[in-house]
């Protein structure tokens, strides 16, 4: 058979059935608030656990145990849109966000981690529906593990493989045998995080609510708020600090985490995306910093505000202190730029990743030493080991498509009718999986004016974004659907 479509569906239906069961998480929210929405999300939690078993048990005969290539591709793109489309039910039938368009852009949105959001008034949403948005981007996140540690990899995503030599219990020969293992380590590990961050926001003045969902969203660099200014609403220097560091640390390999746990620091320190990560970091906080407090900030709140915002868009978290386009035009194409960069592969966060920047960087410059060296064998070594040929032409490929797909994304959406600032922003700010942008869609406004159609193609971006590119676009390719 071609593609094992009896299996491609038994895992959708595993899926909803997960889907279905995280939506009554929320029930004890909506029974302690009493705001309505009880009905609207026990209902769309039924239907979709329903539907899910429905399609389990009429496929859970004859099963294979391996997912081939191709069936692994069309698993985890229409895993993502199955989530999508019945995580819009509760939004849907609370009356939240009555149309599809709408409800599935923030949905989306949710489990792609992004952030970016069409609600203009979210302190008004009912309690339980506003948990379920935290939540999807916490699903979201936690799927992402899976996804670098299982999928990816195995369907040959440049720069994936580089993060399954890293963790810890795998090798690429031996990769199946330990991957559940592996995967149950680190979802400890950002549990664990998760739990320690609801607890400190708790301590530091939020109510547990609000530390519960920001502490979800941290996590997942997803950036949904409960509150519509964002982390601007909290005033605290503590609170912001505490959300500074976890978002560092979600945009930290999640294998490096797990070393520092283990006291292991010099396997932390000596990894080369760490070492880039924390300096672009540091390096761009301080000049941000110098431009707020030249503008007139005081020097703690000038560090604290530019640390916030630089490791909020690194890390594609999204979360808001202040209007970074108000500040200077060059902070602003400052931070338009660092929406091409991206956290840590093995990370929740978005974006390339700075692993491709690094070997493109190093590629580029040894091409130069190839010129004068023809026959010499230069490879580009990353963590101390050569890096193949495959995957350094592998992530050659996903930047160029990554930049012709940020080209074209713009000019359709110029031609939905959006202003070249919202154009770019919007495409550049959804595939990167980050949040807010520039334009109409800036860190002050949100994308509700955005078209019907314009919200359909940043969804697409969105998605498109979240699993790494290939994933998505080898489904539209002559070759997947041929049979030999």
């Amino acid at each position: 058979m071609f593609l094992n479509y009896r299996v491609i569906l038994n895992i959708l239906g595993i899926l909803l059935i997960m889907n279905g069961a995280f939506m009554f998480l929320c029930l004890p929210f909506s029974i302690f608030y009493g705001e309505g929405d009880l009905l609207s999300i026990l209902g769309a939690g039924l239907l979709t656990l329903a539907i899910g078993l429905i399609i389990f048990f009429l496929t859970r005969k004859n099963q294979v145990k391996e997912l081939k290539k191709r069936d692994g591709y069309l698993v985890v793109s229409l895993g993502w849109l199955t989530m999508s489309f019945f995580g819009s039910l509760p939004y849907i039938f609370s009356g939240t966000i009555p149309d599809l368009t709408n409800a599935f852009f923030e949905t989306i949105s949710g489990f792609s981690t992004t952030g970016a959001t069409i609600l203009t008034d979210i302190e008004s949403v009912h309690k339980g529906i506003l948990f379920w948005r935290s939540l999807t981007q916490w699903i979201g996140g936690m799927g992402i593990i899976v996804l670098t540690v299982a999928i990816l990899p195995f369907l040959g995503i440049g720069g994936m493989q580089l993060f399954v030599a890293e963790a810890p219990g795998i090798s690429p020969d031996k990769l199946q045998p330990r991957i559940k293992e592996t995967a149950k380590r680190l979802w400890m590990i950002y549990l664990g995080l998760t739990i320690g961050e609801t607890v400190l926001l708790w301590l530091g003045g939020m109510t547990f609510y609000d530390a519960i969902n920001h502490a979800l969203t941290t996590m997942a660099t997803g950036g949904f708020s409960t509150k519509n200014a964002s982390i601007a609403f909290y005033t605290s220097p503590f609170i912001q600090y505490v959300i500074i560091a976890f978002m560092f640390l979600a945009g930290t390999n999640f294998t490096m985490t797990y070393f520092a746990l283990h006291g292991e620091f010099k396997k932390v320190f000596q990894n080369d995306e760490f070492k880039f990560y924390m300096a672009f970091c540091v390096v761009l906080t301080l000049v941000v910093a110098v431009g707020i407090y030249l503008l007139g900030g005081p020097v703690e709140e000038s560090f604290r505000t530019a640390a916030f915002q630089v490791v909020s868009v690194i890390t594609t978290t999204g979360y808001i202190t202040a209007d970074y386009t108000s500040w200077t035009s060059f902070i602003t194409l400052l931070f338009f730029m660092m929406m091409f960069f991206g956290a840590s592969a093995g990370s929740t966060a978005g974006g390339v990743k700075i692993v491709r920047h690094i070997i493109l960087v190093k590629n580029s410059f040894l091409e130069l030493k190839r010129q004068l060296h023809p026959n010499a064998v230069i490879p580009v070594r990353f963590n101390g080991r050569a890096v193949s040929r495959e995957i350094t032409f592998n992530i050659l490929a996903f930047m160029m498509i990554y930049i012709m797909i940020f080209g074209v994304g713009s000019a359709v959406m110029g031609a939905l009718g959006a202003d070249f600032n919202t154009s770019v922003g919007s495409v550049a700010t959804c595939l990167g999986n980050i949040g807010p942008g520039l334009g109409s869609v800036g860190p002050v406004d949100n994308f509700a004016s955005i078209s019907s159609g314009g919200k359909w193609l940043l969804s697409f971006l969105m998605l498109l974004g979240r699993l790494e590119l290939f994933t998505v676009l080898i489904l539209f390719s002559p070759y997947f659907w041929k049979t030999n």
